[in-house]
């Protein structure tokens, strides 16, 4: 018995530089309903190579749903249609024969973009170079249970740590806003001992970088959440906000 066959027209975005005007290029695609969504891009690109024609550039590194930088807004939700996935783990079975599937990057002012598919998230390592990070005495490794940290809290930093930092919340948000990543990024040091040293330094430095790269506000649609391929949750951005008001209450500008 033959393998079950997708026959599928894929719509995607073709931008040759970044200055060029982009346009949705149309393509017909029969793929195996097991086959990823970037499965079908090398499939499809290894056919255009062999017409001599340009394929379609998109970025991709480890296929597992771990470094993020697959991302692609699919039918107009980032990563796709399936709540808490990525890009890359997202496979054609979710699609009905005969469907149309329309492919592009995440848009903002600060993900501008590169080529087809591929945008610029060099903002984000700014933020995180801003202050993602933490002071600690150099020497010896600490008994395991030097710091006592409560599982609730442990629980709460890890599932901030989560974050891959793909920006799934900027290409959602109305506004562009990228409040749940670095709201993110905040809190996985600081609801611990050993982010408190620099916690409201962090924060400040982070905010500074992220506003000076044009993202947006915050307006509590909660649709970051919601499109999040790692679930992250909107108290982080709660949890930055008040973090920020108390740095600048109690440090100096």
């Amino acid at each position: 018995m033959s393998e079950q066959t997708l026959n599928l027209t894929l719509k995607i975005w073709r931008q040759e530089t970044p200055s060029a005007k982009g346009y949705f290029e149309e393509f017909k695609v029969a793929i195996s309903p097991d086959a990823s969504i970037l499965e079908v891009l090398d499939i499809l690109n290894n056919d255009l190579e062999k017409e001599g024609k340009r394929p379609v550039a998109f970025e991709s590194d480890c296929r597992e749903g771990i470094c993020g930088t697959c991302g692609i807004v699919i039918n107009g939700h980032p990563h796709g249609p399936i709540p808490k996935q990525a890009t890359c783990q997202l496979h054609m079975r979710n699609f009905q024969d005969g469907e149309t599937i329309y492919l592009e990057p995440f848009r903002a002012k600060a993900f501008p973009i590169i080529k087809d598919l591929i945008i610029d998230r060099s903002a984000f390592d700014k933020i995180q170079q801003a202050g993602a990070f933490i002071s600690f005495n150099a020497g010896s490794a600490p008994d395991a249970n030097e710091i006592p940290i409560p599982k609730e809290v442990a629980s709460l930093a890890l599932d901030a740590a989560e974050c891959i930092g793909c920006g799934a919340c900027v290409a959602t948000c109305k506004n562009s806003s990228a409040m749940l990543f670095v709201g993110a990024k905040v809190s996985q040091f600081a609801l611990l001992p050993q982010g408190q040293p620099e916690r409201y330094q962090r924060v400040q430095e982070m905010v500074a970088v992220m506003d000076e790269a044009g993202f947006g506000s915050c307006t509590n649609t909660y649709a970051c959440e919601a499109e999040c391929p790692k679930g992250i949750s909107v108290t982080n951005i709660a949890r930055m906000n008040r973090d920020y008001l108390v740095s600048k209450m109690t440090t100096k500008s």
